[in-house]
């Protein structure tokens, strides 16, 4: 598989922004929130915030993994009706709206109650990019990986501080478009400073691929984000983001999306090895 294969959509626009002297920016909101149409409007958000890459939320009954901040919007989309079908035209949406690569973040019970292969398709379809699917493992996830390799998906597997090498090698083995290092050990959620897990983590996942990294869970803020950009390729925002959204609409994500883009723009950025 070539490179150019290899990073997808997804990892071609983080590739970009470290060509450029940067980290990229990809920014989470969940569909449905705080309805269907304001969902819209505040992903198209990132966008003009400055968000390399998008990850759109599937809102799922049980969230395990997800912290309060996101929960309380996914429970909210829900309780408004929101279906995948719906996640399917916000993505549809989004993608006219711009040439930024979306991704959907999803638990893998609604993609497979919807039917992998007609998932795949229709999301492929849409100009959609591929998946994050933070509790599916590539060793079970066979049937996804051949159905985003028939339509030219990205997949993008997880790793985290508990990872094997033997284990961050199969994993990142399977991945295409970049590989998610999630910072801290738990549930998502933004904290008061990222954990100091995350470079040895990037660290260790790059030797093992040439794929790009990106390090999420736990940025909040343009100092962080700047932090993080020093060692790895992007910066993954999600619970802050949907913080921002409660309390200030589309406007408020808009503010701390053009933050986050000014803090993974900040010099000086060591030399991110390939």
């Amino acid at each position: 598989m070539s490179e150019l294969v290899a990073l997808g959509k997804a990892g071609a626009a983080i590739r970009k922004a470290n060509d450029a002297g940067r980290a990229a920016l990809v920014g989470y909101l969940p569909a449905g929130f705080p309805t269907y149409e304001g969902g819209v409007d505040a992903i198209k958000a990132l966008v003009d915030g400055g968000c390399d890459v998008l990850e759109i939320g599937l809102p799922y009954s049980d969230p395990v993994m997800d912290g309060v901040t996101i929960q309380r919007a996914t429970e909210i989309a829900r309780a408004g009706g929101l279906q995948t079908r719906d996640v399917l035209s916000t993505v549809e949406k989004v993608a006219a709206y711009s040439d930024v690569p979306v991704l959907v973040m999803t638990y893998w019970n609604p993609i497979e109650r919807y039917g992998v292969d007609r998932f795949a398709a229709d999301f492929a379809g849409i100009g959609g990019a591929g998946l994050i699917t933070p509790d599916l493992i590539p060793d079970e996830g066979a049937e996804w990986i051949a159905a985003a390799d028939k339509n030219e998906l990205d997949k993008v597997f997880l790793v985290s501080p508990s990872s094997t090498d033997e284990r961050i090698a199969m994993t990142t083995a399977a991945c295409r478009g970049f590989v998610y290092a999630t910072a801290v050990m738990g549930v998502t959620g933004a904290r008061d400073k990222p954990s100091d897990l995350a470079a040895p983590l990037v660290a260790r996942t790059k030797a093992a691929t040439g794929l790009p990294v990106g390090v999420g869970l736990g940025i909040s803020n343009g100092d962080q984000a700047a932090g993080v950009a020093a060692f790895a390729d992007a910066v993954i925002v999600g619970a802050a983001l949907v913080r921002s959204l409660e309390e200030g609409g589309p406007a408020g994500v808009r503010a701390l999306a053009e933050e986050l883009s000014e803090g993974v723009r900040r010099e000086p950025r060591a030399a991110v090895a390939r």
